[in-house]
C-alpha cells in the first residue's frame, strides 16, 4: 500500500522563511522545513497498481502557471487544544481551479470526491496537550505574517511514510502547468 497526496512545493526561500516563524509553543513538533507543502488533495492509503491510475488522471490536468502569496497563521482545534498551526494561503482563483481539476482527476481513478472543504495552507508544526496561551501569542506574534509571491508551475504526486520523527515525503510524479 501507498499513502498519497497531491500538492505544491515551495520554493527553498520560502521555506527559510516559514522556518523562521518556529518557536514559543513548549512541545511543539515542527514540521521539517523540506516538508513544507500545500495539499490540493489527500488521497489516503492506495494499493500500489491503483497509482498509476491516479497518475494516467493527474496527468490530464489542465492548468496555466500562476503566482500564490502566503499570509497571515491560523491554527486547527480549538484555541486551547490546538492541533496544529499553519501559514495562511491567500485567496487565490487560478490555485481553486487546479485543486477543484486534481480533485475531479481523483474521482474519475475511481477514489471518492473529498469531504472536507479545500483550505489551502502550510503545516507549521503539529502539538499535543495544552497550549492556549503558547498558540494565541504565536497567533499575535506572527499574525501580519506576509510573504512575497511565488510562481507555481508545477504540481506533485507525493508519497507519505509515517514515522516516529513525523512523516516523510517522496516525489513519486510532478505534473507540469500550462
Amino acid at each position: 500500500m501507498l499513502r498519497l497526496f497531491v500538492g505544491l512545493d515551495l520554493p527553498e526561500g520560502l521555506r527559510d522563511t516559514l522556518a523562521m516563524l518556529e518557536r514559543g509553543i513548549p512541545g511543539a513538533r515542527w514540521i521539517e522545513s523540506d516538508n513544507y507543502h500545500i495539499t490540493l488533495r489527500f488521497i489516503g492509503e492506495v494499493p500500489e497498481d491503483r497509482a498509476e491510475d491516479i497518475d494516467s488522471a493527474l496527468a490530464g490536468v489542465q492548468a496555466a502557471p500562476f503566482a500564490l502569496s502566503l499570509a497571515g497563521v491560523g491554527h486547527f482545534g480549538k484555541l486551547r487544544k490546538a492541533r496544529s498551526v499553519w501559514a495562511g494561503v491567500e485567496a487565490n482563483e487560478a490555485l481553486d481551479r487546479l485543486q477543484a481539476g486534481v480533485g475531479s482527476a481523483i474521482v474519475r481513478a475511481g477514489f471518492p470526491a473529498e469531504a472536507r472543504r479545500f483550505r489551502p495552507h502550510v503545516t507549521l508544526a503539529r502539538i499535543k496537550g495544552e497550549t492556549g496561551h503558547h498558540v494565541a501569542n504565536f497567533l499575535s506574534e506572527h499574525g501580519d505574517f506576509r510573504a512575497p509571491p511565488f510562481e507555481v508551475r508545477t504540481f506533485i504526486l507525493y508519497e507519505s511514510h509515517l514515522t516516529r520523527h513525523g512523516a516523510m515525503y517522496r516525489v513519486l510524479q510532478s505534473y507540469p502547468l500550462g
